[in-house]
Parts: structure tokens; sequence; C-alpha cells
């Protein structure tokens, strides 16, 4: 159910959304990862997944058997996909030596998308000491929306967790939006989540790449 909190959150981020709209056109390219390969029995060596694999399978939306994810629900498929396939490959989370099949997809039609990130770079916690004027308002607002999509998920990750995301992706949904993008901590550029499976579909055979190397960063939290 919800509360006047929820319903007061969801006006706040209506009315600060201008200039975070983004107008996508058919044919903009798109990448799209998944770990794992398929072996040509014929040749004895493994090929990239099918085009079809590529993509959440149409069954999903009718048995409503698609995993919850950050965005979506359980049993509500939406396509995940990236700006650059460095990104869309670190998303899927490889080990050293996997084989990971990508794929580049192409916008079907003009697509409207929500931008989930602010221009802060590192996002940070800001402590006020007195109370923020509106404009401030909106920008912790935001600041909190970038935050939530981008911090890195885990398959450890309580699903529960999944629960502010899904229901900031609804709020857009219901008010028209195609498809949300957010911050990626895995490479440049954005995620991006289409709502419709059909906004974009694979535009060339998969390719099969193998991780030579993963680098590791970390900071001091004390």
């Amino acid at each position: 159910m919800r509360t006047a909190e929820d319903d007061s959150f969801i006006e706040a981020v209506l009315a600060t959304s201008e200039g975070k709209v983004h107008e996508v056109p058919a044919g903009k390219p798109l990448w799209r990862a998944q770990l794992g390969s398929c072996t040509c029995r014929s040749i004895d060596v493994e090929v990239p997944l099918s085009p079809k694999r590529m993509k959440p399978p149409p069954e999903w939306v009718l048995d409503g058997r698609a995993p919850e994810g950050r965005i979506n629900p359980k049993g509500i498929p939406f396509l995940y996909a990236a700006t650059h396939m460095r990104t869309a490959i670190g998303e899927v989370r490889p080990s050293l030596g996997d084989l990971v099949s990508v794929a580049e997809l192409r916008t079907t039609r003009g697509v409207r998308l929500i931008n989930c990130t602010t221009d802060e770079g590192r996002i940070r916690t800001i402590i006020y000491f007195k109370e923020p004027g509106a404009e401030e308002k909106g920008l912790a607002v935001w600041r909190d929306i970038d935050r939530a999509f981008s911090r890195p998920v885990t398959a450890s990750d309580d699903r529960a967790d999944y629960a502010a995301t899904q229901f900031i992706a609804e709020v857009f949904r219901r008010h028209g939006f195609d498809g949300i993008a957010y911050r990626s901590s895995f490479g440049p550029g954005h995620n991006i989540a289409l709502f419709d499976l059909d906004a974009a579909d694979v535009a060339a055979d998969p390719e099969l790449v193998e991780v030579t190397d993963l680098c590791l960063k970390y900071s001091r939290r004390s």
C-alpha cells in the first residue's frame, strides 16, 4: 500500500525530472552480454550463444517465469543492456577465464529514457545541518536514486533490496517512459533497462570473448 510519504517522493521525482529525459532514436546501438557459450558438436569448439538466447525468452512474458532483478519485478522481464561493450561484459560479473557471449543490439524504434545519473561523479553522502531549499532537495532525491541504481548487485543480495529500485522504475514506466539509463560500476557509459523486450533487437551474430584480465581497485574506508 502506498503511503503519503511515497506520494510525496513520486511528486518530487517527477517535478525535478526535467532535463533528465533522453530521446533515443531507432537504430541506436546497445550491447548485451551473457555468461556462457554453446558447444558446436560437429567441430567440437565453443561458439557464442544464439541470437535468440541473447534476449529474455518470449515465454517468460506468458508464464511469469522471469527472475526478478534490480529494475524488474519477478515474472515481468525487462531488457538489460549497456551503451559500451566493456560495460555489458563487466555487468555479468565474469571470473578470469570465463567465456562470455556478447551481442550488439539496435533499438527498433525511438525510445524515451529517464537518465537516473547525477553529474557529481563519485556519489557522496551529504549531511544537512539545516533544512535544504527546494532545489537542493531535488538534487538530494536524484543523488539517492543514482546511488540506488549504481550499487553493484551480487548473487548474495537479498531480493527485498530491489524493492526501492523496482518501485522507482514502475513510477517511470507508468508515466510513459520506455526505460531507464543508470550508472555502471563496471565500465563507461550507462546501463540501459528497456521495459519493452521488443524495443531493441539483436543486430548481428553474437561473438564470444574470453575474460583474460580482471583489474582490482580499492580504497580505504577508515
